[in-house]
């Protein structure tokens, strides 16, 4: 049997592939060893989303569960991450088990573990859970032949409500409603729909149907996944704006109401300003590797410490664990603020950017532009580029040995290296480049101050690559 290793945000696998029954069950059994040789109450709540079998792998964790002692809570329906992170939290478990692969495409499926504060469960833990993987099952696995409902220690619930609850105690819900027309939603096919149907059965809703293929596209609320949205926005007109969600709900998409895509890293500006400038809050900010320096500039022109750390959101989180965080984001679209989870949530993103567009009688280009005025227009562009393992670490390789010295005529003044290699050109400028934690990609990442001077930049980044790679 293959060695199990998490990844940035989990263990994803091709479904039938790596991604099988027998798999799912050897590391239910390391996640039990975990909870035995850590000594947590041996409770585990289980979720899962729209993606295939979702439903079938989250049995098969609970059937292991259960022969092994350990009493299990399993979602009655799909459900979002953010739902499942909250149910750990609050339903005293050693931990949450969530069925998904994100944002991958529908040929995968995955496992992510939340820890029992309904944060995403750290490194060391995870490779505790790792080392524990037995190479055979020592429990039948096949749950088609078992009764979960006559297991004493089984419970299925509704891990939708109380999420839903949450929303209700934390946001103006009249204020919202009535606003809902003006916005259309897209999950993506993911497993936000349901709980936005249901909080907004007003506002237009966009590939809200279960698709286990996702149509082909991968559920990931970035550009190019999205024209099919932006031409609905197009086509339907008097739209506020659309929001997007990926396939569990974790992150959010942005676009306007004409159709042009917003990225993350203006959505993470926004909420800051929202929640400092208009509803009077401080803290910390923390965020990944790849966001925008703007960022920072908008911390110092509030006098808010912020604190970067590497990709991946339980970097965020395990600070949020320690101290008040007012807001923590990253360039994947993930973030999260005060008074929630230490985790992710897109649908709670969301609506605190209804609740601002609301509140202010703005929309999200005037609020865009309240932002340029404090920090400067800039412009952001990634390309993921699908590239062989020999390939990738060619060019990793050397950005390792200081090889890269420039980028066309853009000069490299310094280069940072918390998490990938960050050439900082001049007038606040930089090229990122960082191999992909979950999959066969390279990043590629560029800030400029125009849309004329990013493509340039990538285009001589893009030029470079291709160059080391001719010569692997």
């Amino acid at each position: 049997m293959e060695q199990i290793t998490f990844g940035t945000d989990g263990w994803r696998a091709i479904i039938a592939k790596e991604f099988t029954v027998r798999n799912v069950a050897r590391l239910t059994e390391g996640l039990v060893g975990w909870m035995e040789q850590e000594g947590h109450p041996k409770r585990i709540v289980i979720g899962y989303d729209c993606r295939f079998a979702g439903r079938l792998f989250a049995e098969t964790v609970a059937r292991v569960l259960l022969e092994k002692g350990v009493e299990v809570i399993l979602s009655d329906r799909m459900v979002t991450t953010p739902m499942l992170a909250l149910a750990a939290r609050d339903l005293g478990t050693a931990a949450g088990v969530m069925i998904t692969a994100s944002h991958n495409p529908a040929s995968y499926n995955g496992f992510k573990l939340k820890t029992s504060a309904g944060g995403p469960m750290g490194g060391e833990d995870l490779k505790t859970i790792e080392s524990l993987v037995p190479h055979q099952n020592s429990v039948p696995f096949d749950p088609t032949s078992f009764d979960f409902k006559m297991h004493g220690k089984f419970r299925e619930v509704d891990l939708e409500s109380p999420y839903i609850k949450a929303i209700e105690a934390a946001f103006d819900m009249e204020l919202l409603r009535k606003e809902a027309h003006n916005y259309a939603y897209d999950a993506m096919y993911g497993s936000g729909q349901f709980v936005m149907k249901r909080l907004f059965p007003s506002m237009m809703h966009f590939r809200c149907t279960v698709d286990p293929t996702f149509q082909g596209i991968s559920p990931e609320p970035i550009a190019r996944n999205l024209d099919a949205f932006s031409e609905y926005l197009v086509h339907h007109g008097n739209i506020q704006c659309g929001l997007v969600t990926d396939g569990d709900a974790d992150r959010i998409g942005l676009m306007d109401g004409m159709g042009n895509f917003v990225d993350s890293h203006h959505i993470m500006l926004l909420l800051v300003h929202y929640l400092v400038h208009y509803r009077g809050k401080k803290g910390k900010v923390v965020t990944a590797f790849s966001t925008v320096t703007k960022l920072k500039d908008l911390c110092v022109h509030y006098g808010l410490p912020i604190e970067v750390v590497k990709i991946g959101f339980k970097y965020a989180s395990e600070v949020m664990m320690k101290e008040p965080i007012l807001f923590a984001g990253e360039e994947s679209g993930g973030m999260a603020v005060e008074g929630h989870i230490p985790e992710r949530d897109g649908i709670w993103m969301a609506l605190l950017l209804m609740e601002f567009m609301a509140k202010t009688g703005k929309g999200i280009n005037e609020l865009i532009q309240e932002v340029y005025a404090l920090v400067g227009p800039f412009v952001f562009k990634r390309n993921d580029l699908n590239l062989s393992m020999d390939k990738k670490l060619a060019v990793v390789e050397r950005c390792e040995k200081g090889g890269v010295k420039a980028f066309g005529t853009y000069e490299v003044k310094s280069i940072e290296t918390l998490d990938g290699f960050k050439f900082n050109l001049s007038d606040d400028s930089w090229i990122m480049i960082r191999p992909s934690g979950t999959e066969p990609v390279l990043r590629v990442y560029v800030q400029a101050a125009s849309h004329d001077q990013a493509a340039g930049i990538m285009k001589a980044a893009l030029k470079e690559i291709a160059e080391e790679m001719q010569q692997t």
